[in-house]
């Protein structure tokens, strides 16, 4: 009886134990992972409630938005998410482990409260191609979601640092976030996601499992981490446009498994190429855009798994193993344009055994010196949808078997010497999207409407030919709608009626035409939200049909107008603009304050106008703004405090205004600055020696002022480190030649012949696309006026002429200065001799030294300076024979008139024998090596003999010119290579 009611009593208590487990749900395993998947549900839907849907914000053109159909099912909060779509559930227990919304059309945040994170049993996670909003990746990932073995968040708008965290995810075997740029955010140049060094390293070192590593465009400013040639599972590395720099680990080359490698666009990243053993793996390789160099090894060919080959704008050398590059028979992508610096203008490589690669699609060989008529191993590439064989000197007529190339829809032979007409066989590629024939030598009458034929064309660049383009007015039915159109230099003499119905137009050029009267109002109603870049230089424009005060284009970045007959006041662009150029016009009135707004402005251009008033006291203030070029107008007033905080600025000319007053001081923030120009204007300051601590100035021009006062001394040994281009003519300076500066003027002492021919500034104006700004620019002296629209590159200029310097000119550091090729002294008060150390001046073409008080004998030593073209010494108190031979054969009489103690053959006063002019010595620079700094320098044209020695610089080029960016240099650029073009208008000097 006992025991019954002990049991009884045990029986009770189990059975309460039971209900209470019950009442605090610990259930069954099956009713728990039944609650949990309940749980993800909810947090599903959660998730999706914390976005808005727009499909605009997904690029892949089948996005659609997956969460929309995502609705609860079934009695209570029951649902079976895992018939979702993008939902990937466990078989065993129903866990979420995938979730698949790429092009969901999200948007919206993600933080770190986000339900997301409650799918603890996430393995497979890929959000790519949607719009987080610029928020950060929360550090969750990697604290709550340890399960995830494949993760992708690219093109979705984070930013910010990646969080450590990430690295936590140690099963991870594929991480990709890639390409997070802005967008959305029209052409925003910054990298919104960020890596630091240390957080790099610590990824790779964690993720032991990965394989697939895609980073491309997340800022690293780092090296490649060396710790990567032991990723023995990696078979895709994609390290894009990343900043990365050092020497890439080439270890890596020889993972065992790794398949696809992509270190493009990162400029300062070295390295070279191994020899490649038969075993490698390597289907897909892209070193583009760095600084790879080296020979180009006969092991390529054991790549025999390679399709893909991508050596762009390197540094390697020009041979190239032809026979082993034959071998990539699976190749079907081979980009090599500009790929090494060695052999531009010297070597011309043969390509020919490009035509074995029959499988190829894509074919880059732009600027690589192709010669000779059209290559015809190209005809046996019938699979081609590719073809850029742009910026070279292929001659002759484009040749008619191209049309046999039935799968184009990429066709760039721009920059070349091809003649003839447009062949009618390219209007059978109907495939085409692109053509760009432009700066080339075609002739002949295009009709129009045969572009109508290629019915999925968007991007036409004809400009800069001998073309007459004839447009019909009934076209605007029939043709494609365009992206870009480029009719530059094409004969036109009206806007084209046919697009008033392009309303996708987004870069427009019809510069260098006969275009007269106003720009129509229907063509910004046409395009109104779309057009990008406009280029209408070189024509008659006068204005604006119903100018609205503003300009209309909403999303306008580049605006160019100069060389036209536009009046009235400047034009107001919008917000979004980054160029603005209005060069050589007749334009009237005072900057509007407006122009400070601009937040996004890089280049300001309003140079030969007729400007005048006050200029804004904000104008300087951007921190974006790169060019600032106010030449030749006539404002007045103080200069505005230019760099009150640091800054981007890289030109400044104000020369040739009324402006008055000191150089602002602030001008010490532009750190960066290259140019600066005040000639010409009513400034009154002693020399501002504090510009000396710019590291990057180039240019100094304070010509025609009223600066006065003796020159002291450099505060330090590194005052001017870069200079090359100095210019105080015309002035009050007094006391000794600041002899000090000249010793520690270390750019003027060498002449780095590799460099580039023109001084170029590169401009960043759409987001990672550098363009190249030339420096248009005038030199003036007694007798003497050098313009140019491009200022050569290795130009190293001293003009201290007119000013009321005293004593002698110092013997060794004039004569250190060796890469000088113009030095101006003239009109001072110079005593003593001529230095015969101006003879070691091996480059010098200008030297100028009249209306001082020199004596003594010409240096016999001087007629060793073969480049020198223009001589004078007149007005002193120089004496003896003048030397004979070379370039002083040439110098006449007015180059020592003034000197009563001279004689020699030009003069008619005679040597006597004692005293008879002398031969120089053996030359310090041979007539063999006449050519080296001539090449450099092809923009000198001298013409000896004429009076006062006039030296002519020759308008070469045009302000603007391209390096690395499609849409420019086939859309805007101008042509690089001589022609005969109409000759600028607008311009005063």
């Amino acid at each position: 009886m006992g025991m019954e009611s002990w049991w009884s009593k045990f029986i009770s208590v189990c059975s309460f134990i039971l209900l209470l487990l019950n009442a605090t749900h610990c259930f069954s395993p099956a009713q728990n992972e039944a609650l949990g998947q309940v749980d993800e549900c909810s947090a599903l839907l959660q998730f999706k409630e914390s976005f808005a849907i727009n499909k605009s914000v997904s690029a892949d053109p089948l996005a659609y938005p997956k969460v929309s159909f995502w609705t609860r099912e079934g009695d209570g909060n029951r649902s079976n998410c895992c018939s979702w779509d993008g939902v990937e559930c466990d078989e065993d227990f129903g866990h979420v482990v995938g979730l698949d919304l790429r092009s969901s059309c999200l948007y919206g945040s993600i933080n770190s409260s986000n339900t997301l994170f409650r799918l603890v049993h996430l393995q497979w996670l890929d959000l790519s191609d949607n719009h987080f909003n610029f928020s950060q990746i929360p550090s969750r990932f990697g604290d709550d979601l340890s399960n995830l073995t494949y993760l992708n968040l690219s093109n979705s708008l984070f930013s910010g640092e990646i969080p450590p965290e990430i690295s936590k995810l140690s099963k991870l075997s594929t991480l990709d976030l890639s390409f997070n740029y802005h967008k959305v955010k029209v052409y925003d140049d910054s990298f919104p996601l960020k890596l630091t060094n240390a957080n790099m390293r610590s990824l790779v070192q964690n993720l032991t499992a990965i394989k697939q590593l895609h980073l491309n465009w997340v800022e690293m400013y780092s090296t490649v981490p060396d710790i990567l040639v032991n990723a023995s599972s990696l078979t895709s590395l994609q390290l894009g446009v990343c900043v990365l720099n050092g020497e890439f680990p080439i270890g890596i080359f020889h993972l065992p498994n790794l398949e696809v490698l992509d270190v493009n666009g990162n400029s300062y990243l070295t390295g070279y190429f191994p020899n490649f053993n038969r075993s490698n793996a390597l289907k897909k390789l892209n070193v583009a855009n760095t600084n790879f160099s080296g020979q180009l090894p006969n092991s390529l060919g054991n790549l025999h798994s390679l399709t893909t080959f991508a050596i762009s704008l390197c540094n390697f050398h020009p041979n190239v193993p032809s026979s082993s590059l034959a071998n990539l028979t699976q190749l079907g992508y081979l980009s090599m344009s500009t790929f090494n610096d060695v052999s531009k203008g010297k070597l011309s490589v043969s390509f020919s055994w490009v035509g074995k690669l029959t499988k190829l699609y894509h074919l880059s060989l732009g600027d690589t010196n192709i010669k000779g008529e059209f290559p015809s191993f190209v005809s046996n590439l019938t699979q081609l949808e590719f073809l850029d064989l742009s910026d070279n000197e292929i001659s002759g007529q484009i040749p008619s078997w191209l049309m046999k190339l039935t799968q184009l829809t990429t066709l760039s032979l721009g920059d070349n010497n091809l003649q003839g007409p447009i062949p009618r066989s390219l209007f059978q590629l109907k495939n085409l999207e692109y053509l760009s024939l432009s700066s080339n030598n075609l002739s002949g009458l295009v009709e129009f409407d045969q572009f109508s034929k290629l019915k999925k064309l968007k991007r036409l660049l004809l400009s800069d030919n001998m073309l007459s383009v004839e447009i019909r007015n009934d076209l605007s039915a029939t043709l494609p709608k365009l992206q870009t159109l480029a009719l530059g230099s094409c004969n036109l003499t009206e806007f084209p009626n046919f697009l008033k119905n392009q309303s996708e137009l987004t870069k427009l050029d019809l510069s260098e035409n006969y275009i007269h009267g106003p720009i129509p109002k229907w063509l910004w109603n046409a395009t109104i939200e779309t057009l990008w870049g406009l280029r209408l230089y070189d024509n008659f424009l006068t204005g604006f049909d119903q100018y609205p005060g503003i300009l209309p284009w909403t999303n306008l970045n580049y605006l160019g107008l100069g060389s036209n007959m536009l009046q009235g006041p400047l034009p107001i662009p919008p917000q979004s603009i980054r160029l603005y150029d209005v060069e050589n016009n007749e334009y009237t009135g005072e900057i509007s304050p407006l122009f400070c707004n601009f937040s996004n402005l890089q280049v300001l251009r309003l140079s030969n106008n007729s400007l005048s008033g006050m200029l804004p006291q904000c104008l300087g203030n951007s921190s974006v703004l790169e060019v600032l070029g106010l030449h030749n107008n006539f404002f007045n007033g103080y200069i505005p405090p230019i760099c009150p905080s640091k800054t981007s600025l890289r030109i400044v000319d104000f020369s040739y205004n009324q402006l008055q007053g000191k150089l602002p001081r602030g001008v010490m923030n532009c750190t960066q600055l290259n140019v600066l120009n005040f000639a010409n204007n009513q400034m009154s300051d002693i020399f501002p020696s504090w510009l000396g601590a710019l590291p990057e100035l180039r240019s100094l021009i304070l010509r025609s002022n009223g600066f006065h006062g003796v020159i002291g001394k450099p505060a330090t040994k590194h005052e001017f480190p870069n200079l090359r281009i100095i210019d105080l003519s015309n002035n009050g300076f007094s006391g000794m030649l600041p002899s000090n500066y000249f010793e520690i003027w270390n750019s003027m002492k060498y002449v780095d012949e590799n460099q580039q021919t023109y001084f170029e500034v590169d401009t960043d104006v759409v987001g990672g696309s550098y363009f190249q700004s030339d420096y248009a620019m005038t030199i003036s002296g007694k007798g003497v006026q050098l313009k140019y629209e491009k200022t050569p590159y290795l130009l190293t200029v001293i003009d201290l002429s007119s000013n009321r310097f005293e004593g002698e000119i110092p013997e060794g550091p004039v004569g250190n200065l060796r890469g000088l090729v113009l030095l101006n002294l003239s009109n001072n008060s110079l005593t003593g001799h001529i230095p015969s150390s101006l003879g070691d001046l091996a480059f010098l073409e200008s030297l100028d030294l009249s209306q001082n008080q020199l004596s003594g004998r010409i240096p016999s030593n001087l007629a060793q300076l073969t480049f020198l073209a223009y001589f004078n010494v007149s007005h002193n108190h120089l004496s003896g024979p003048i030397p004979l031979g070379k370039q002083f054969d040439t110098f006449q009489e007015d180059s020592y008139e003034g000197n009563s103690g001279l004689c020699g053959k030009s003069l008619p006063k005679k040597c006597e024998d004692s005293e008879s002019s002398t031969r120089p010595p053996s030359s310090i620079v041979g007539d063999d090596e006449d050519s080296v700094f001539q090449i450099a320098l092809d923009w000198y044209v001298v013409v000896p003999g004429v009076v006062s020695g006039l030296i002519v610089g020759v308008v070469v080029g045009n302000i603007w010119t391209t390096k690395k960016h499609e849409w420019f240099v086939e859309t805007f650029s101008r042509r690089r290579k001589p022609r005969s073009t109409r000759a600028r208008r607008g311009r005063r000097t």
